[in-house]
């Protein structure tokens, strides 16, 4: 099965070319991903457990949703598309902020991302894919960092790095969540 193409970016985050998505896994090359964090009006942050079988950190917990941009595609769309395509919901986002990372995963695939982190509330029904998400919650940010620090191997890289960084966007206190 032939993956969609990433947007190879530099560290400035300009657009310098495309590859098809695992390849540039394999080859660790930074390119520009998305994370969206959906929080209801409870102050609680909804999460997924990736499905078992992704072609990386299959079955841990993670922000609702993240993925790539295809070529051509502006990163909102992207993030529109894929809330949609794994959580059966759409609603309104605001991109806060990016970062990048890079992670080494012990199947030889790279994660080296250039990633845009958007944030959005939603109170409706969920419809989650079941070939993308194994499972997914709303919990209290302060009972998700709590097992984050007792099981931080039940989490995505990613998801460690961003979330404290939501949290702080968002003018948190333990607990509560205000968008």
């Amino acid at each position: 099965m032939k993956h969609p193409e990433v947007i190879l970016v530099n560290e400035s985050d300009e657009a310098i070319g495309a590859m098809e998505k695992m390849e540039a896994h394999e080859k660790g090359l930074l390119h520009r991903a998305f994370s969206v964090f959906i929080v209801n009006d409870a102050g609680e942050v909804l999460i997924q457990q990736r499905a078992l079988d992704k072609y990386h950190s299959g079955g841990l917990w993670t922000n609702t949703c993240c993925s790539h941009p295809y070529p051509g595609e502006t990163t909102l769309d992207a993030a529109h598309r894929r809330l949609m395509e794994e959580m059966g919901f759409d609603c309104p986002l605001q991109e806060i902020f990016s970062f990048m990372y890079k992670n080494v995963f012990d199947n030889g695939l790279t994660e080296h991302e250039f990633d845009h982190v958007f944030v959005g509330t939603y109170n409706g029904p969920i419809a989650a894919n079941t070939s993308e998400v194994n499972s997914y919650k709303y919990m209290p940010a302060s009972e998700i960092l709590a097992l984050m620090e007792a099981e931080p191997e039940s989490f995505t890289v990613w998801f460690h790095r961003a979330l404290p960084m939501v949290l702080q966007h968002l003018n948190t206190t333990i607990g509560e969540v205000k968008a």
